[in-house]
């Protein structure tokens, strides 16, 4: 169930997709929310150097674990634009991060790339919970998937 007063850190989310999409880069946005709900960091895609491992879930995993103790890091909440590929959902588990938020999920992201006529990942697109099955998941936030979705459309339209 996602509060009322999460919505901000989720707004923040489309805010550092929006950045990404103004930089050259795929529209992904997170941020790192400690138990207290201080942002503990925040990051977007990074990806159009050539690095596709430059997700922010990725380096927010990477963040805490380097940053937090592990009481910390499953206190902590991750709210992201769209729900972690296999990749970050495994870095998440792996460094014992707790719950994640998305707007937008990979089921709604791989529906609407099709729609765009978008080759397919060279990595399946799965839940969270296939890869990471004890790590407490919500979402898709319908009022702002819109948001996320024009985003996705500006980025892949433009190619």
């Amino acid at each position: 169930m996602i509060a009322e007063s999460e919505l901000p850190y989720l707004r923040r989310c489309v805010e550092l997709a929006t950045e990404a999409l103004e930089s050259g880069d795929e529209p992904f946005g997170s941020v790192l929310v400690a138990a207290d709900g201080a942002v503990l960091a925040e990051d977007h895609n990074r990806v159009a150097g050539g690095d596709r491992t430059r997700h922010p879930e990725f380096e927010l995993a990477r963040w805490a674990a380097a940053n937090l103790t592990p009481q910390e890091r499953a206190a902590a909440t991750v709210y992201t634009s769209g729900e972690h590929c296999p990749m970050c959902a495994a870095a998440h588990a792996w460094v014992g991060l707790g719950r994640i938020v998305y707007v937008a999920s990979s089921e709604q992201l791989g529906g609407w790339l099709a729609e765009l006529g978008v080759p397919a990942p060279p990595v399946s697109t799965l839940p969270v919970n296939a890869v990471a099955p004890g790590v407490p998941v919500d979402g898709p936030v319908p009022e702002l998937a819109g948001q996320v979705r024009e985003l996705h459309r500006r980025f892949h339209g433009g190619r």
